[in-house]
């Protein structure tokens, strides 16, 4: 489901309880994150909706490699020949996607968190733990992309050891990722908080990290995984400290 204009410019698409975003810049669009393989018909729709084309795509960044964010990422590079960006850190799972590093078993919370099993069916109903492996990504060593929107890469590792936000200094916004949500898919819980550890290789980091989000003071944050935030980066950030990992 396409949202228009989450902030000026910016577009959220939500598939299953996974968000993903389309960014307009002065030479075209970049796709931050690429949701589930069933996201690649949204792709299609979102572009019709908002008057746009394949050929307006110039990149692809991905906050982190893990399952749930690089669904069509490899057919829209190999059909399309949109580059893939991604932390130097994450290129491993970006090939893997499922080995990931985790703080705790996932079988914990499969067997106890009964609000997060509509989140599993829709997991499996689209395809989420079977994406294609990336063949070839351009390594995030720096703190700036040359793509469309001109975003400023903050290194926020914990929930994988090459976790990306982005700012928007322009749109007064980040796109956090899963740095921190607003839905924990492990709990079916809402509000802000790190995901749990069953996907969380470093909680501690993950908590260290949330300042990089909060020393932008944008007054948006776009999540992975739940409502926008609008009241203020700090904010969320002193919200997801309280609550800390789970």
């Amino acid at each position: 489901m396409l949202t228009k204009d989450v902030a000026e410019g910016i577009h959220r698409i939500e598939d299953s309880h996974v968000n993903w975003y389309i960014v307009e810049g002065d030479t075209g669009l970049t796709i931050v994150d690429a949701g589930l393989p069933t996201s690649w018909r949204s792709l299609h729709t979102a572009l019709i909706q908002l008057g746009k084309n394949f050929a307006d795509i110039k990149a692809l960044v991905l906050t982190h490699g893990h399952f749930d964010h690089i669904g069509f990422a490899e057919k829209l590079r190999s059909e399309m020949g949109v580059s893939v960006y991604v932390h130097d850190n994450d290129v491993p799972l970006t090939r893997h996607p499922r080995q990931y590093a985790r703080a705790r078993p996932v079988s914990w919370y499969l067997l106890t968190q009964f609000k997060a099993m509509p989140i599993v069916a829709g997991f499996l109903k689209n395809r989420a733990w079977w994406p294609k492996p990336i063949k070839e990504v351009y390594r995030i060593r720096s703190s700036s992309l040359a793509v469309p929107g001109e975003p400023q890469v903050l290194f926020t590792p914990g929930h994988t050891l090459g976790h990306c936000s982005l700012y928007f200094p322009d749109h007064d916004v980040v796109i956090a990722g899963d740095a921190v949500v607003t839905m924990n898919p492990y709990r079916g819980t809402q509000g802000a908080q790190i995901v749990s550890n069953a996907a969380t290789a470093d909680p501690v980091r993950a908590i260290e990290s949330l300042e990089v989000i909060a020393q932008t003071q944008a007054r948006t944050v776009l999540v992975g995984h739940g409502e926008p935030w609008n009241d203020g980066a700090e904010s969320l950030v002193e919200r997801a400290r309280e609550h800390g990992p789970s």
